[in-house]
């Protein structure tokens, strides 16, 4: 069930991040937001959104986002990632897929023949009062920031 709606109030949470503390989404009232859930720490499309997010990372805090990172990978896998990568943002662990459900991001993935349940790449920008005003899904790890970028004019 997909509860996170264009228009309404972004679904609250809490969870832990790269470094064991917790964020709330309400700690995060004032400001902008992108929260964007990717499948799994150090693999090459999560990487590779991982370093672009990174790299443009300056145009989104000089527009007043914090960028946040979500998957369900645990806080010592995103902390090696972060630590590896160099990432000057936050990476939450939603172990529980609580999260993942609010944002309605778990979709039947099928590799190599093998069906299981992960998560469907997707970016949600929140605004100041909490108000999700864009929801991107399905996108492409090469591409999306570029386009986040533009759609957001910053």
């Amino acid at each position: 069930m997909n509860r996170a709606v264009v228009g309404e109030k972004a679904p609250d949470f809490t969870l832990s991040t790269d470094t064991g503390s917790e964020l709330s989404l309400a700690d995060l009232l004032g400001k902008k937001v992108v929260l964007y859930f990717y499948p799994k720490d150090n693999t090459s499309g999560c990487t590779f959104e991982a370093l672009s997010f990174k790299d443009n990372l300056k145009k989104f805090t000089d527009s007043g986002y914090v960028v946040l990172g979500v998957s369900r990978d645990s806080v010592a896998s995103h902390a090696k990632f972060k630590l590896n990568k160099e990432l000057p943002f936050t990476l939450l662990s939603d172990p529980t897929e609580f999260v993942c459900k609010e944002y309605g991001v778990l979709k039947m993935k099928n590799m190599y023949g093998k069906k299981y349940l992960g998560i469907e790449r997707s970016t949600f920008v929140i605004n100041e009062l909490g108000i999700l005003t864009h929801e991107y899904r399905k996108v492409n790890s090469k591409t999306h920031v570029d386009q986040l970028v533009k759609d957001l004019s910053i």
